[in-house]
């Protein structure tokens, strides 16, 4: 559960975050960076696609600048992956939302 979301920090379960990070059903991979900076490319998803997620949410920034490239939209899509891309505050929302009936993870940039 994420108990709270504000530019640059995240607490998740308790613990406070400072960088950015991916919610796994059973752990939080911190210090989580893209290959590309402020683009979601193929490479990014590797082991977020071999849980086999129904959802990945994705929280692009608290402005929303950081990108889904549309071939990582066209492969998520292709795995019958739900997708979800919103600013990072709103996607805290929805994960805390999805994640008691769903398999959720989700990829959170906490800056711009």
């Amino acid at each position: 559960m994420i108990n709270s979301y504000d530019f640059g920090e995240v607490v998740i379960d308790g613990k406070r975050y400072t960088s950015d990070v991916i919610i796994y059903p059973n752990r939080v991979k911190d210090d989580w960076w893209r290959k590309e900076g402020h683009q979601l490319c193929i490479d990014d998803l590797e082991d977020v696609l071999k849980r086999e997620p129904d959802v990945i949410v994705v929280g692009t920034g608290s402005p929303g600048l950081m990108k889904v490239l549309p071939e990582t939209e066209k492969l998520i899509n292709s795995k019958e992956v739900r997708l979800i891309i919103q600013p990072t505050k709103e996607a805290c929302q929805t994960y805390n939302q999805l994640i008691s009936s769903q398999k959720v993870v989700a990829l959170l940039h906490l800056t711009c």
